[in-house]
């Protein structure tokens, strides 16, 4: 049952190389614009493949996980990231300075699900975090919590100050993003390194 947490990873690491080279081509504003803006370019087909590659790398891994028995809410909640990424990759973003739309929301929705899953499945599933890996992915998930929690005490104050959410965040939107985003790769990878690992181990 290593081949699944293997062939994840490797899908996971082709799309993140993809995505990077989109990121230091495009030619987009990093630090203001979301990583989701490259969905709305002429590469946008690349970027939607390479987000259905990590949702169905991560499943790959969750597959492994499920086999060894791991956390069932964890191998939920990664589950819950993959069809965040499906949804984020089916619904591109919207610019919404042109007004509300159905599609965006869905994008939106899709994105929080997604960011939100992913450190809840890490750090149950690299529990009791006893090996480097799983030490290393958990740290990081929990780092995904406190971006999480940034972003949403910055939403909270915007609008309790009547400021466009998207405009309070301390270094433009894009960057946050982007920070979260990394946090969330990083720990991914490392959750599947230690799946195959792990697995090798009791094989």
């Amino acid at each position: 049952m290593r081949v699944p947490a293997q062939a994840g990873l490797g899908a996971i690491f082709v799309a993140a190389a993809a995505i990077l080279t989109l990121e230091f081509s495009s030619g987009i504003d990093l630090a203001r614009r979301t990583i989701s803006e490259h969905q709305l370019g002429e590469y946008g087909w690349l970027f939607a493949v390479s987000v259905v590659l990590i949702a169905a790398g991560s499943l790959g891994i969750g597959v492994t996980l499920m086999a060894q028995g791991r956390n069932r809410l964890g191998v939920v909640a990664l589950f819950g990231w993959s069809l965040g990424l499906l949804i984020v990759a089916t619904f591109p973003k919207h610019n919404w300075a042109l007004g509300p739309s159905v599609e965006g929301s869905i994008h939106r929705a899709g994105s929080a699900l997604a960011f939100v899953c992913l450190p809840v499945a890490v750090i149950l599933l690299a529990r009791p975090w006893q090996d480097t890996f799983a030490r290393v992915a958990a740290v990081l998930g929990f780092g995904a919590v406190v971006w999480i929690a940034g972003i949403v005490l910055v939403a909270y104050t915007a609008a309790r100050d009547g400021i466009p959410w998207w405009r309070a965040m301390p270094v433009g939107l894009g960057a946050v993003e982007r920070g979260l985003v990394f946090t969330e790769m990083a720990a991914l990878a490392a959750l599947g390194i230690w799946a195959v690992a792990k697995q090798g181990r009791t094989a």
